[in-house]
């Protein structure tokens, strides 16, 4: 009897030892999991920089990347205009960069981080070293004047600059921009975090299943889908770091055109 007792008790002492070791080693899994992704800064590189527009940065406003009024979507002057090599077709919008003058008498010795917010064209009538600084495969930095004159005297006109990408900074949430009709919907991507940009796009109403978006352009994404009068949701991946984050019932069900959005999640 009193084998068998002692039979039974090492089993049990068995049986709670592989269970313990199964919970510890579920938790041990658990914190393994990789933490979501987070875009850090580049190497210096080499370029130039110009500036467009006067102390007011009134002609930054707007851009090819369909921001608007850059003060009332949170840019302000701190913008630049990128070279179609840094462009992207558009999946640059919202990169952030730290640029300084280098080694030219008219630098200030000064790091301006800058958002980018519209595109410099070529000027196919220029040779690429003598105006048509944003010719390809030249990368060129156009900066808002309040910017440039972080950098250099503004009367220099064009300064060698060293640049990096660096993590864009953002307060609050993502921000959604609605344009467009019960039926189709274009949406403007504001106040991204991390990398700053985007590389695909989902849409989901209260109503539907997730919805692929096509990119527009800029930082723009569309769907052709019956979402008036419900509830919208988006799903968004970084075009640098692959993140991708949820932004659930950002919208509700009587939204409309013209409207922004906003939303509790970010990429870091």
């Amino acid at each position: 009897m009193a084998s068998s007792f002692r039979s039974w008790s090492s089993g049990f002492f068995f049986l709670i030892v592989l269970i313990s070791a199964m919970f510890i080693g579920m938790a041990v899994g658990y914190s393994r999991v990789p933490a979501p992704a987070v875009f850090r800064p580049s190497q210096w590189s080499q370029a130039h920089a110009t500036f467009y527009g006067d102390e007011t940065a009134r002609e930054t406003m707007g851009g090819a990347c369909g921001y608007g009024n850059l003060f009332q979507t949170g840019y302000g002057t701190d913008t630049v205009a990128l070279s179609t090599t840094l462009f992207n077709s558009g999946y640059a919008c919202g990169t952030c960069y730290q640029i300084k003058c280098a080694n030219a008498p008219a630098c200030y010795g000064v790091i301006a981080t800058v958002t980018a917010t519209n595109i410099c064209p070529p000027n196919w009538s220029k040779d690429s070293n003598k105006g048509g600084w944003c010719n390809p495969p030249r990368v060129h930095f156009d900066m808002s004047k309040p910017a440039f004159m972080k950098i250099a005297q503004w009367k220099a006109g064009i300064v060698p600059v060293m640049y990096r990408r660096v993590p864009c900074v953002r307060t609050g949430g993502l921000r959604f921009k609605f344009q467009g009709n019960g039926y189709w919907l274009l949406v403007y991507v504001m106040n991204v975090g991390g990398g700053g940009d985007i590389a695909s796009m989902w849409v989901k109403g209260s109503k539907t299943g997730w919805i692929s978006m096509s990119h527009n352009w800029g930082a723009s994404y569309q769907a052709f889908a019956s979402l008036g009068g419900q509830a919208i949701s988006f799903k968004i991946t970084s075009y640098t770091t692959k993140q991708t984050v949820i932004a659930l019932n950002v919208a509700p069900s009587n939204w409309a055109v013209g409207m922004t959005y906003k939303s509790t999640v970010n990429f870091r």
